[in-house]
């Protein structure tokens, strides 16, 4: 008994010092944090609101810049040249790394070229319409696009094209596809009049709060936080979805200490709703959204398989 009891003693000594390595992980230096998204907007908001909490929390110099275009595919272009000790991280969205990757195989990146770490919120993406229009539900938006009117849809990124291009198909209804760079644009351009509805991934809560906006569709598998009877995208005839989220990245072969130190890091802090990054996310997506590991790494064979049949469904 004697020896079981220092053996078992021994054993959890070693499991405290690798617990103990994994937490005292420390950068080499600076960590570049690699944005994806417009200065001003929600997600870079985010992206830098956790990077001051990380300075803050763990004392890691984080060094935010912007590296956008192509939604995503010039930030992944650039990320699979940097250390992957830990020292060079990215934020972009799941759909970078599926659709965008698939679309543009030339833009100089794959899946094999990165490390996914942890993910912190999912889109909360609506067919958005103004209050003023007097849609009530997406019937009505039908019934507009068959009585001859003709409809601007807004959208953000080649997927979402073919997604409304998908929606209208089904419906019946020739859709004019306005795109633009980020759901703030579309959402300035429904409210300025200048797009009859569009797609939103959670810019619209404040809008539909107040009741100048109204989410018409979930353009997801899930219902809309906010307003969880309105109509999935399997319900208005497309088998597509805009599910998504946003990613936390580093470079293939990313040490494993650093993966994993960066990762708890980061699903801290938007699990904590009293941090700012945690509150905005509640506020804007209902709570956080934390995949991580092999979890995660499904998650993205998942997206591009399903971004290759969208593809050929609108072919």
């Amino acid at each position: 008994m004697r020896r079981l009891v220092i053996a078992l003693a021994a054993l959890i000594g070693v499991m405290g010092g690798a617990a103990s390595a994994v937490a005292e992980w420390q950068p080499s230096g600076p960590i570049k944090l690699a944005i994806a998204f417009a200065a001003g907007g929600g997600a870079d908001t985010i992206s830098r609101q956790i990077a001051d909490e990380l300075q803050k929390r763990k004392g890691w110099e984080i060094i935010p810049q912007q590296i956008t275009g192509g939604g995503g595919a010039k930030l992944a272009a650039a990320l699979k040249d940097e250390p992957n000790d830990g020292t060079t991280i990215g934020m972009v969205v799941t759909e970078t790394y599926g659709y965008n990757m698939v679309a543009n195989p030339k833009a100089g990146f794959s899946q094999a070229d990165m490390t996914p770490i942890t993910t912190v919120a999912a889109f909360q993406m609506g067919v958005v319409a103004k209050s003023d229009k007097g849609w009530k539900t997406f019937a009505d938006v039908v019934a507009a696009g068959k009585s001859g009117e003709k409809l601007r849809f807004g959208t953000m990124s080649p997927k979402l094209a073919d997604l409304a291009f998908l929606i209208g198909e089904a419906n019946g209804i020739d859709f004019n596809i306005i795109e633009v760079k980020g759901g703030k644009a579309v959402m300035n351009g429904v409210n300025a009049g200048d797009m009859d509805l569009g797609f939103m991934a959670g810019i619209q809560r404040k809008g539909v709060a107040s009741g100048d906006l109204v989410n018409l569709a979930s353009a997801m598998s899930m219902p809309l936080k906010q307003t969880p009877d309105a109509p999935l995208m399997a319900d208005i005839g497309v088998k597509f979805n805009a599910d998504g989220y946003f990613l936390f990245v580093g470079p293939a072969g990313m040490d494993s200490e650093a993966r994993k130190a960066i990762s708890e890091a980061i699903a801290e802090i938007v699990k904590d709703e009293s941090t700012k990054a945690g509150g905005i996310i509640k506020k804007a997506f209902g709570g956080h959204a934390v995949i991580s590991g092999p979890e995660l790494d499904q998650l993205l064979v998942i997206e591009a398989a399903s971004a290759e049949s969208l593809m050929m469904a609108v072919q």
